[in-house]
């Protein structure tokens, strides 16, 4: 079996289009991919259109080849960020070429079911939330629907402060933050788990005030309470606020993670498998930490392949902890994607269909975006 043809589509996401790629065969077989692109997706578009002349010809069942292959060809360039989102879906649609030519879900190619579905933690699921109060009655409803840890992020999105990268933050928003969270746990009670994002946003004193202001209220982690490039200032955070800490969906492959884990600098991990490098990578990730017995919890929030290639990757992971399933995304995943994914009080159940057990559906892909 040879690659025939790549196909990159920019076609309509949630806060802003997503980018697929369709990896063609002379068997018959294509598989599919994302790549990671935020609010710059025409340029990851444009880019992913330009990878024919690097894989058609290739076996594409020369996956790790291939996964390097692709990222010595920009190392003089630098292959993290950009080009390994880029890898990633490329290997995505690898995986899923190979499943679907050997008639088996790829969590099958990865060592094998280890459980028969994926527990889910809720983002997304505050829409439209402003007061305490409003808070509070949507994470009850959320818990009441089954969900045992909820994630959201209390802090004021409009603040010019937030313009800056290692923001600062006025004391006196924290009571606001503070407010909400409280309301939150009194809403739920003791026994769910409350996530706070902060986005890779504080700097280091900034960041260590507002975790130690909501620890009170039993907070499960604190996720990127600093900007990823600088590990030492994760830890003075770590020596100066008792909250468990999750990073790493602005890692990029398993030589990113590697300081986080030798330095514990983290109680928990989330790769995002359309940045950190694909399944492959994300395999490898995980079963780096593994040494370290430090829990993996894939990102989502960046398009439907996010969830199910890092739910296919969890289900043969050992110590996989939680998904993330964004509820503010999930309507959109579900047009996207044929057929629509099976979620359900709180789980995830994996499809157990060639590949990845997904497909974009024509409909959607009538809707292309031009670059």
């Amino acid at each position: 079996m040879r690659i025939t043809g790549v196909t990159s589509y920019h076609l309509p996401g949630t806060r802003y289009p997503w980018v697929f790629l369709r990896i063609d065969t002379d068997a018959g077989i294509h598989g599919i991919g994302q790549v990671s692109s935020g609010p710059n997706s025409p340029v990851v578009a444009a880019a992913t259109s330009k990878l024919s002349p690097l894989l058609v010809g290739e076996d594409p069942s020369r996956i790790e080849f291939l996964w390097h292959k692709l990222y010595t060809s920009f190392s003089s360039l630098g292959s993290l960020g950009f080009v390994s989102a880029i890898i990633s879906g490329v290997d995505i649609a690898l995986w899923d070429i190979r499943g679907k030519e050997l008639g088996r879900p790829i969590y099958e190619l990865l060592g094998g079911r280890f459980r028969d579905r994926l527990v889910l933690y809720s983002n997304g699921w505050f829409a439209g939330c402003k007061t305490p109060e409003e808070f509070a009655r949507a994470a009850k409803k959320t818990v009441d629907e089954g969900h045992t840890a909820i994630k959201l992020d209390p802090f004021r999105q409009q603040n010019p402060t937030l313009l800056r990268h290692g923001a600062n933050y006025d004391p006196v928003d924290d009571l606001a933050a503070v407010a909400i969270i409280e309301a939150i746990r009194d809403a739920v009670g003791p026994g769910i788990e409350i996530f706070i994002d902060a986005h890779g946003r504080w700097d280091v004193p900034t960041a260590i005030r507002l975790a130690n202001r909501l620890a009170p209220y039993r907070i499960g982690w604190f996720e990127e309470p600093v900007p990823p490039e600088n590990p030492d200032a994760l830890r003075q955070f770590r020596d100066r606020s008792p909250v468990p800490v999750c990073v790493g969906e602005r890692l990029y492959t398993r030589w990113q993670f590697r300081p986080i884990l030798e330095q514990k600098l983290a109680d928990y991990i989330m790769p995002d498998v359309i940045r950190t490098g694909g399944i492959s990578e994300l395999k490898k990730i995980a079963t780096m930490a593994e040494a370290f017995f430090i829990p993996v919890s894939p990102h989502d929030a960046t398009g439907p392949i996010t969830l199910i290639a890092g739910a296919q990757t969890m289900m043969s992971t050992s110590n996989f902890f939680r998904l993330e399933i964004a509820y503010s995304e999930l309507a959109q995943y579900n047009k996207a994607m044929t057929p629509p994914f099976d979620v359900r009080e709180g789980h995830f159940y994996v499809s157990d269909r060639p590949g990845l057990g997904h497909d974009l559906s024509e409909e959607y892909i009538a809707q292309a975006i031009a670059i």
